[in-house]
Formats: C-alpha cells, sequence, structure tokens
C-alpha cells in the first residue's frame, strides 16, 4: 500500500491499516521534512505559546517504526504510471503498488504579484516563518477574512501586533459561516483593536524595504511590517491530472474514495465526494475531521471493506476565548432558527425547505455549543425534520429529539 502524502490524512491513513491488521507494506510518502503532524495548532499555539514551537506529531518516529510504516521525507511524488502500477518519486525512485491512495491536500492560493516578502501559512516552517516575525507594535496585514486568517489575527494580537484584516467580500467568514455568527466574530475582533475592511481587494502590493505597501481597491494605503496572504487553497491534482484521473474541483471520487481508477483512492483536501446525507452531491471539504475520517474510510476501502462516506461535514475555530462550531453546510438551508441560550451562547439551526435539518452552528465561549452541535450533527446524519418550534424551544433537548 502506497500513500502519497503525509499529512492529517494520509498518516491517518497508514495507522488505519495496520490497526484493520494489514501486515504487508506500507509507504508514506512526504513532501516536508518533518514527521506527519496536526495543522490547526499552526495559526493558534504555534504562533502564541511562549516556547519555540514543535510539531504536533501524530505519530512519533518510534511507533512508525514499529508500526513498519515506511515513511519517506522531503521526497515528493513526481509520477504515476497506471500500467506498471509504480510511483514514480522526485530522486527516481520507483515505487511498487497494490493499492495507491493520493493525500495530497491542498496549497496556498497566491495573490498575484505579491512580492515574495509576503508569507502564507500552511506549514509548520510557514508558521515559524511568521512568528520570527510578530513582535509587540509591529504592523501585520493579513489579507483574506476566512478562518485562517482570522485566527491569525486573534494570535497576533495575543503578541500585541496591530492587526488590520482585508477581506474582498462584503463580510467575514462569507463561506459556510451564517451572517449572524460572522457578526459577532467581527464585533470581538474590532472589540480587540483589529482593523477590518470588507468589500476591498488588492489593487496593489509591493515590497518598500523591510515592509509591505498595500492599496485596496478603495484607494486605503496600508504599510506593514509584515503581510500574511489567506485568500484560500486550491486542492493539490498535478500528479493525478498527469495519470489521466478525472479531475472535478479537486481529484473526483465516488462514495467509496475510489478514482476513476479502482486501483486508486483519494482522500482529504485533495479530492471531492458524493455527499450521501445532500442527496450524494458532490463537495470538496477542507476540514481537519474531514481529513480524518477520510483516511481512515480510504484506508478501510483499500482493503476492500465497500463502506460508503456518510459523515456529516464538520468544522470548528478558535478565535479569542470563543469557539466557533458548524456541523453540516449552512448554505444549504432556506431558513434559519435560532435557540436563546441563558450563558448568551448563539446557535442556530438551518432547514431545507422540506423541513429537513441540513446544518447547525454556533459560537459561544469555550466550548458551549459543542454538544449542541455534536447532537444536531447527529439529527443531521438521520435526515431528520424536527419543526422549527422543537428547535427554538429550550425545553425541548436535542438529545430527546434524536430519541424520537
Amino acid at each position: 500500500m502506497v500513500i502519497v502524502g503525509a499529512g492529517e490524512c494520509g498518516a491517518r491513513a497508514a495507522i488505519a491499516l495496520r490497526d484493520a491488521g494489514y501486515s504487508g507494506p506500507v509507504c508514506l510518502i512526504g513532501r516536508e521534512a518533518h514527521l506527519p503532524y496536526e495543522r490547526p495548532p499552526l495559526s493558534k499555539s504555534a504562533i502564541t505559546n511562549a516556547d519555540a514551537p514543535q510539531p504536533k506529531t501524530i505519530a512519533s518516529e518510534e511507533w512508525l517504526a514499529g508500526a513498519a510504516i515506511t515513511l519517506i521525507v522531503r521526497n515528493p511524488a513526481v509520477r504515476i504510471n497506471r500500467e506498471k502500477r509504480t510511483v514514480e518519486l522526485a530522486d527516481r525512485t520507483t515505487l511498487p503498488y497494490q493499492k495507491l491512495l493520493l493525500a495530497t491536500g491542498a496549497m496556498p492560493r497566491r495573490l498575484p504579484h505579491a512580492p515574495e516578502s509576503a508569507l502564507y501559512l500552511r506549514t509548520f516552517d510557514d508558521a515559524v516563518a511568521i512568528r520570527s516575525r510578530l513582535t509587540a507594535g509591529c504592523r501585520v496585514t493579513i489579507v483574506g477574512g476566512g478562518f485562517l486568517g482570522l485566527e491569525l489575527a486573534a494570535s497576533a494580537r495575543v503578541r500585541r501586533a496591530d492587526v488590520t484584516v482585508i477581506e474582498a467580500q462584503p463580510r467575514l467568514l462569507m463561506r459556510g459561516v451564517p451572517q449572524e455568527i460572522a457578526a459577532a466574530i467581527e464585533a470581538r475582533h474590532k472589540a480587540e483593536g483589529v482593523d477590518i475592511l470588507c468589500s476591498q481587494g488588492v489593487s496593489e502590493i509591493e515590497a518598500i524595504g523591510s515592509s509591505v505597501h498595500l492599496r485596496t481597491t478603495r484607494g486605503e494605503d496600508i504599510e506593514s511590517d509584515l503581510c500574511v496572504i489567506g485568500i484560500g487553497v486550491d486542492p493539490v491534482t498535478e500528479l493525478a491530472q498527469r495519470a489521466g484521473l478525472a479531475i472535478e474541483n479537486g481529484i473526483a471520487v465516488d462514495e467509496f474514495l475510489r478514482t476513476s481508477d479502482p486501483d486508486i483512492f483519494a482522500a482529504g483536501d485533495c479530492c471531492s465526494a458524493p455527499l450521501g446525507v445532500y442527496d450524494s452531491r458532490r463537495f470538496r471539504i477542507e476540514a481537519w475531521r474531514n481529513a480524518q475520517e477520510q483516511g481512515a474510510l480510504a484506508a478501510a476501502n483499500m482493503l476492500g471493506g465497500g463502506r460508503k462516506h456518510t459523515a456529516v461535514p464538520w468544522f470548528w475555530s478558535d478565535q479569542y476565548e470563543m469557539t466557533l462550531h458548524v456541523a453540516g453546510l449552512p448554505e444549504e438551508g432556506c431558513v434559519s432558527v435560532r435557540r436563546e441560550r441563558a450563558d448568551g451562547a448563539l446557535l442556530l439551526f438551518h432547514l431545507a425547505g422540506d423541513g429537513r435539518l441540513v446544518a447547525a452552528s454556533g459560537i459561544g465561549a469555550g466550548n458551549a455549543v459543542a454538544k449542541d452541535v455534536r447532537l444536531a450533527e447527529m439529527l443531521i446524519a438521520k435526515r431528520a425534520r424536527p419543526s422549527p418550534e422543537q428547535l427554538m424551544a429550550a425545553r425541548v433537548t436535542l438529545k430527546a429529539l434524536l430519541a424520537r
């Protein structure tokens, strides 16, 4: 078994193969120099902790060796020969495979004409580079008001930097987060002193000495000591494209995570899959838990498990003392229902036109909404149709709705 991509998804797949009792060779191919590690801390604790950051590894070198998982680092795959069932690496090593998993992830979308001194955040090394330039009083401009940009903005404020966030869309978190929750997050950032500029793109950007000069599409000039660009990611599909695999907003897979070649699977940020809970429409999910779940599912199906992808998408984000949770896809709903809570947390339920619960989202201090969103996730998976009145009434527990 060969796995291309040694991130969350690929590493979880390798571990799952061993957990399932597979005793044959397992090879995990990575582009970076590090052991497989978690990415969520990169915009948070890797920036804010007092101690020098270390990757939060998924498995130690000793564990991998004990499990007989061969990890190849700094030597990415460059070519697949489907006829011979081999993978060629950058150093021209050729590896045979019985089944192949592509867990190539995604790469930051580049801002045209941005200077080399503008940074991106995807890898641990990126986080170290950003942290090294984040000092008290430094001027930080973040281009992009999505999850990553806002988490980094919160971390920069912890380090007492002056922060400006530029977002081309009319509001923050335009993709996948309801307006009410986005407004709560914006208010929290503004209370912290973050300058937020929405409906403004970047018309000019250049390095001037040690700083970055940026002009917005509304003509505002911004000088910063550090500019970080977070305008989304693109799936890494080049290897699959060269092999002639089907591409559709990522590497196209079926409900079993098989590509157009039945001996090649794909999982995680790089692939788009039909979601059963949304009538098998195709989506590409960029999320930590999705990478875990699809990695484990791909491993099972590489061994002939025949298990379908049925999971409900789930996202979370920590910013300051608040945590945002989203289960499902809020944009699939046409009606939103709010449940009032005594602790002040915000909880929304999103219903499709036929009354089916398709998403739930919430924000509160710590994990205030985590349990309710988790219960809502189970209701979504059951394709439940609770009434708006039941969802609004705090006296009606979600656990009771699930039991019905």
